[in-house]
């Protein structure tokens, strides 16, 4: 019995001849720990892509960055990362409070590898890992069920020009996103957003905002 495939799974296999190959991946690869490999290739992301579920059961994909080893290893079965400000949607937050499940997808572009990640998780704002990431809101901990790497032959080599200036840090004030300067978003940011709007210099049109993306000013 496979605990990653199932019958559609082995449909397509057997079309193509690889049920085979897939039984002995699953062998090889499948994984339900973190071994030191993992960690040290987890350690060294600046990102990666998580998978949530909605209230509809539609799965949704979301970008996560943050300055190298934002992701923490709690131990063999456990990792943990920060969920900082970012639009007021919660969506991904939200998501996992309806349900549990996630899938986790980390790459390295530079020198093409990746890992694949599924497991349970739960959202805290009393965390004991907040105090450790500067602004963050809540803290996620992920309950590994199955991990393995992914052959990397399909991705495309890029090579990183510079950090974010958003990601929070201790050193530096993290800037107001250059979006909640919109005219239009004027009227219903948060109140900790509002005295900062003048900081940054108050509102500014769509066109004034494209420009700042244009520079590199998200």
């Amino acid at each position: 019995m496979s605990n990653l495939y199932g019958d559609q799974h082995r449909t397509l296999q057997d079309q193509f001849d690889t049920r085979r190959l897939a039984d002995r991946l699953e062998q090889l690869i499948l994984k339900d720990t973190l071994d030191e490999t993992d960690r040290r290739f987890i350690g060294s992301r600046d990102m990666f892509f998580l998978s949530t579920i909605d209230q509809h059961g539609r799965p949704t994909v979301s970008y996560k960055g943050g300055d190298p080893g934002f992701i923490t290893i709690v131990d063999e079965r456990t990792i943990a990362f920060p969920s900082y400000d970012g639009n007021g949607m919660y969506f991904s937050m939200g998501n996992i409070a309806g349900n549990a499940q996630v899938g986790m997808l980390l790459i390295d572009f530079e020198n093409p590898n990746r890992l694949r990640l599924q497991g349970a998780a739960s959202v805290s704002a009393d965390d004991p890992l907040l105090a450790g990431y500067t602004e963050a809101e809540l803290v996620v901990r992920v309950t590994i069920q199955q991990v393995w790497a992914n052959c990397p032959r399909y991705i495309h080599p890029h090579q990183k020009l510079k950090p974010s200036r958003n990601v929070p840090r201790a050193a530096c004030e993290t800037p107001l996103a250059s979006w909640k300067r919109l005219e239009a978003m004027s009227d219903v940011l948060p109140a900790q957003d509002v005295p900062r709007l003048g900081a940054a210099g108050g509102t500014i049109s769509v066109e004034q905002y494209v420009e700042e993306l244009g520079r590199g000013k998200p």
